[in-house]
């Protein structure tokens, strides 16, 4: 590891309190990061932070020590229901980390208790043990802090525990907003007290951010820290000791070459990074039975309660492949992975530079891998540009074996699989369209011929991207899917109960007469509206040559008979009241009583 330092810990202009500087050392931190040794002081010294600086350069313990040391400062001690520090964090997995970091710190400091409030649990364990065990700091997602903001019912009244709060500190700042919790960091607030210092930390600053700074801080000072060496008109966000690399190849190719990879490096640490859920969950299964020998882990947002407990196994691994959507790009620590894999590039810029940074973090080398497609290869040249990200061509490896009719087979032989697999598809193309780089990912350029083979589908979907395409490239299995079974027997015996009574309905509408469903009756009357308009435009287009005089007089004629159907005047009066029109009286006649009541 090759140290980037800006000196020790007692060389900062305020000094550290004596037991944090024992859990630094324990912690094996005996130097401070460009990103902690500017912003520690400007916090100490009550300013409000925004700091930008690139990914993996130590922005937790930037904000977590002037969290201690400010609390340890207050003249008057906090009680232990009173809040004096909350940490926000976009996703649960950094949370734990950030929880687990300041452990190591507060277990020095008994006078602080934390707590931890993130998805996936139950809240009202959460709203018991603050009652019991208090919580000085939180350190919580935005969602579940704000769930807890309304829990008073419950016994739990935070807007009044909040009073007492110092710091604030929204980590991933960017990505909070991404994920849209805009409007929970707005109601949260609300509830928190204008006098406190706030501290916002992000690898990436988007004009989002900046509204937020506007919002949320009061006259901040903005550090923004740069790799050594990298020039001062360049602003890239990759650590310099990122090894990055990209390789073409085509679709049908690129899950072989994958495996070959993995295989070829077995007794290191890894993140292979999928578009969408179905995603990880179909080739997580098919990396499982073809890379053998090494422990496969899968993460990816759908999942509510398991992910937790697979984030602390993967991170205790010395080696392993962590199958993962973007739920692990952002600020998560994983210690000494050696190679980020992206298997489908980002649906952002930004996103690309932060999976990468999960491997060379502080110090440490790594080494980053991107897959595209042929026509996916001028995205090099807009990182480079888009994102001042270099990266370098890895030749198509080889002599790799051809998996796909394995992965094939492992279909024909459980439907979990094939589900799996034609609903990975279907996400994949869908998340392909909405790419924002859409001028590179042209979803009319995809070969779904060559997709679907990568995928190893035995049929195409049916979906509305493929409607009225033909696909004489792709040669479907000549098997009847319906008759896969599950190799789960209760599974198994669900589906066929479903087949049966499908059947046994399907035989008790036979000779039945099928009625074609009526459009809805608010539909028909607004047809009907919609004709009668129509036809009195142009009824009124026809009689355009009548002068705005004689219009007058045939609203006159229409009150005339609005009267008479009231009962307020007699038919003789009605007659006359026509004659006495003037010049309308000859044309009361070609319209007719009748058209005037139509009117009417």
């Amino acid at each position: 590891m090759e140290h980037v330092t800006e000196g020790s810990w007692e060389s900062l202009p305020v000094s550290l309190h004596p037991r944090v500087l024992g859990a630094l050392r324990e912690l094996g931190f005996p130097y401070m990061t460009p990103v902690q040794s500017a912003t520690i002081p400007l916090f100490m010294r009550n300013k409000d932070v925004a700091a930008e600086a690139v990914t993996g350069s130590g922005k937790t313990l930037a904000f977590v020590i002037p969290i201690l040391e400010i609390l340890l400062r207050r003249e008057e001690k906090l009680k232990k229901s009173q809040v004096g520090a909350i940490i926000i964090t976009p996703t649960r997995e950094l949370a734990i980390q950030i929880d687990e970091v300041l452990s190591h710190f507060t277990k020095h400091f008994p006078q602080f208790s934390q707590i931890l409030w993130i998805g996936g649990r139950n809240p009202g364990e959460d709203v018991e043990r603050f009652k019991q065990q208090g919580g000085n700091i939180i350190v919580a997602t935005p969602g579940r802090l704000e769930d807890m903001f309304r829990r008073k019912a419950e016994g739990l009244d935070l807007a009044g525990c909040v009073r007492s709060l110092d710091v604030l500190v929204l980590d991933e700042a960017d990505r909070l907003l991404d994920m849209g919790f805009e409007a929970s960091i707005n109601t949260i607030l609300e509830f928190l007290p204008k006098q406190r210092r706030t501290g916002l930390f992000s690898a990436t600053q988007t004009q989002e951010v900046e509204n937020l700074v506007r919002a949320g801080l009061r006259n901040p000072v903005r550090v923004s820290v740069k790799e050594k060496g990298v020039a001062a008109s360049s602003i890239q966000k990759t650590p310099s000791r990122l090894e990055n690399y990209y390789m073409v190849c085509k679709a049908d190719e690129k899950f072989n070459q994958l495996v070959h990879f993995l295989r070829n490096h077995k007794q290191e640490k890894h993140l292979v990074f999928f578009s969408t859920c179905a995603c990880v969950e179909y080739y997580g299964k098919a990396l499982e039975a073809l890379v053998k020998g090494v422990e496969i882990m899968c993460i990816h947002g759908k999942m509510k309660y398991k992910r937790n407990k697979i984030f602390m196994e993967f991170r205790k691994l010395q080696s392993g492949i962590l199958v993962c959507t973007d739920v692990m790009a952002r600020g998560i620590d994983i210690p000494e992975v050696n190679w980020v894999l992206q298997y489908d590039p980002p649906s952002n810029a930004s996103a690309f530079v932060h999976r990468c940074g999960r491997t060379a973090r502080i110090g440490h080398g790594g080494s980053a891998l991107v897959f595209l497609l042929p026509m996916e290869e001028s995205y090099i040249n807009f990182l480079a540009i888009n994102q001042k990200c270099p990266l370098q061509e890895m030749k198509l490896q080889r002599n790799t074996a051809d998996l796909l009719p394995k992965l094939k087979s492992m279909a024909l032989a459980d439907r979990a699989v094939f589900e799996k697999g034609m609903k990975a598809f279907v996400s994949y193309v869908q998340a392909y369209a909405k790419h924002e780089c859409n001028l590179i990912f042209r979803l009319k350029d995809l070969d779904f011929a060559s997709l679907a083979q990568g995928f190893a589908l035995l049929r195409m979907p049916k979906m509305p991207e493929l409607r009225g395409k033909q696909f004489p490239d792709f040669v479907p299995v000549d098997v009847n899917t319906d008759t896969i079974p599950f190799k789960d027997k209760i599974r198994e015996k669900q589906r066929q109960k479903l087949l049966e009574q499908q059947r046994r309905e399907k035989t008790e509408n036979e000779g039945r007469r099928k009625f074609i469903k009526n459009k809805a009756w608010s539909k028909q009357k607004a047809k009907k509206e919609k004709k009668k308009k129509m036809n009195e435009k142009r009824k009124r287009e026809e009689g355009s040559d009548i002068e705005d005089e004689d219009m007058e007089e045939l609203l006159n004629d229409t009150r005339l008979l609005k009267k008479l159907k009231k009962g307020k005047i007699t038919e003789e009066e009605f007659e006359k009241g026509l004659l006495t029109t003037g010049k309308r009286t000859i044309k009361t006649v070609d319209l007719g009583i009748s058209d005037l009541e139509d009117d009417c």
